[in-house]
């Protein structure tokens, strides 16, 4: 029976290169006040031997963990799982957040806590007695939550806060709602549509009711009116259903909708066949989620493409830089983009009429 190869450690590494086991651990984490001719000694030991450095090698060199924890919300990321509804949000944060982490010499995992948990502090407290992170992503709603941010900025634990602009303790970003839902509004005015409806997310969620301001914001500019167009869901496809019936049952209904998410934008398309409209040549439709699901759908969506990746990564980037903060920064903004499909079209004769 072949033997096991035993595994390269640091003590191997510093053994090869005649140096010490903390000479070793700067060298690995890129640290200062290393020779450059050390600094080659040490590489070359590790290139000859294969070594690949681990996060307990990397605390050697102080109190890192080397470790970045996002957290996600509990509830709907299981739901959108255990239906595969091909939702992509955790996807886009691994790739954004793992690939900017593993450039750094760090890992990042996801934990999932329950914002709306009573024992939402003693979970938080759990994750972060366990993995002692450097770092820690909070994504909507945990974002806004004052007991997740308290119980981080007691403790004194860098965090960013994706989906929140308010001032106070952690790193706020946002992915530019306002931005996003205006330019869609203005593609549709562009292509002649006055009457253009709004499915906005629940009001727990600061962002859906910014992207109902840059929606009523571009309709105001263009002199149009948003009295009785705009519909609340949950982002699941059930609200988005009565959404739709809502607006499209109106005496004089839209000709256009927005969706806040990908389930309610589908649920619309759903609706509009059953009463016998046609997309985009009846109605134009805009989802504000580029998942899988809104490219497969016929005809596929018009979407805009929230850079959830890209502010993951620079979620990562800023949590490792470290640089002080004071709470009153302005919110760091990632804007994504409109991505033009075949579900939004000219308006239909009667509304330009």
């Amino acid at each position: 029976m072949a033997r096991r190869r035993q595994a390269v450690t640091i003590k191997h590494v510093a053994a090869d290169a005649g140096v010490s086991l903390q000479t070793v651990s700067r060298v690995i984490n890129n640290e200062p006040n290393v020779r450059p001719e050390m600094k080659r000694r040490v590489q070359d030991s590790i290139d000859k031997l294969g070594y690949v450095p681990s996060i307990a090698a990397q605390r050697m060199s102080g109190s890192r963990s080397y470790l970045i924890l996002a957290i996600n919300d509990r509830e709907r990321t299981i739901a959108d799982w255990q239906a595969r509804l091909g939702t992509d949000w955790v996807d886009q944060m691994l790739l954004g957040g793992m690939l900017a982490s593993g450039e750094r010499g760090y890992r990042m995992l996801v934990e999932l806590v329950d914002t709306h948990n009573d024992h939402v502090e003693r979970e938080l407290s759990a994750a972060i007695a366990a993995l002692q992170p450097d770092g820690v992503i909070l994504t909507p709603p945990h974002s806004e939550n004052p007991l997740i941010t308290g119980l981080l900025a007691n403790r004194n634990i860098p965090f960013a806060r994706i989906g929140s602009k308010e001032a106070g303790p952690g790193i706020a970003m946002t992915m530019g709602d306002e931005h996003l839902a205006a330019i869609a509004t203005d593609h549709l005015i562009e292509l002649g549509h006055r009457r253009i409806g709004f499915i906005a997310g629940p009001d727990d969620y600061s962002l859906a009711d910014w992207r109902i301001d840059g929606w009523r914001s571009a309709m105001a500019r263009a002199g149009f009116d948003t009295e009785g167009l705009c519909q609340r869901g949950d982002f699941g496809f059930d609200s988005g259903l009565t959404a739709a019936r809502t607006l499209l049952e109106l005496p004089d209904p839209p000709t256009a909708i927005i969706a806040s998410s990908d389930q309610m934008a589908v649920a619309t398309l759903e609706v509009a066949r059953a009463r016998g409209l046609s997309v985009p040549d009846d109605l134009s439709l805009i989802s504000f989620d580029n998942t899988p699901i809104v490219r497969f759908t016929e005809p596929p969506m018009t979407a805009l493409d929230q850079p959830i990746a890209a502010t993951t990564a620079k979620a990562v980037e800023l949590l490792i830089d470290g640089k002080p903060r004071t709470g009153e920064e302005e919110p760091v903004v990632m804007e994504g983009s409109l991505v033009v499909r075949g579900s939004t079209g000219r308006a239909p004769l009667r509304a330009v009429g």
